[in-house]
């Protein structure tokens, strides 16, 4: 393992939050979103669907030894996909809608502001944690290179 390693990781894991803030900032954005430019089989619009990022560790701890014994890097985290939740649109009675069914009701976007509020307070912890991480690394390649003074 080399000396920049745990900097390596820190910084794809900053770079893996900064990417699922921004997929919840854009699902908070259209929370209100009743026409996504995709239509469903009948050729009607499709309210917004919401995204989530989906996240794959670069090695088990097993993985992690073996690199380290082979000398390779190990990776950090990477963003393998940004995949698209699937629950039911929610339906609102709202006659006036030009999106509304025959009987005034009108699908939703499937966004759930408290879902969207703690995805990003657990985004914006673990973004800290792994700022901590890399001032740690950095604190200690400063220190090992005034060990030859």
């Amino acid at each position: 393992m080399g000396l920049f390693t745990g900097i390596d990781i820190s910084g794809s894991g900053l770079t893996a939050q900064r990417l699922r803030m921004d997929i919840i900032s854009n699902n908070i954005a259209n929370q209100g979103t009743t026409r996504s430019g995709q239509v469903d089989a009948n050729g009607k619009p499709v309210p917004y669907r919401r995204e989530f990022p989906i996240f794959q560790a670069g090695a088990s701890f097993g993985q992690f030894l073996e690199s380290a014994v082979a000398g390779m890097e190990p990776p950090g985290v990477s963003v393998v996909a940004v995949d698209q939740d699937t629950s039911p649109f929610p339906m609102v009675y709202n006659p006036n809608s030009p999106d509304a069914n025959a009987q005034g009701y009108v699908q939703m976007p499937n966004v759930n502001m408290t879902q969207e509020m703690v995805d990003m307070i657990d985004a914006s912890r673990a973004y800290d944690a792994n700022i901590s991480s890399l001032n740690a690394s950095k604190d200690m390649c400063s220190r090992a290179l005034t060990i030859g003074q």
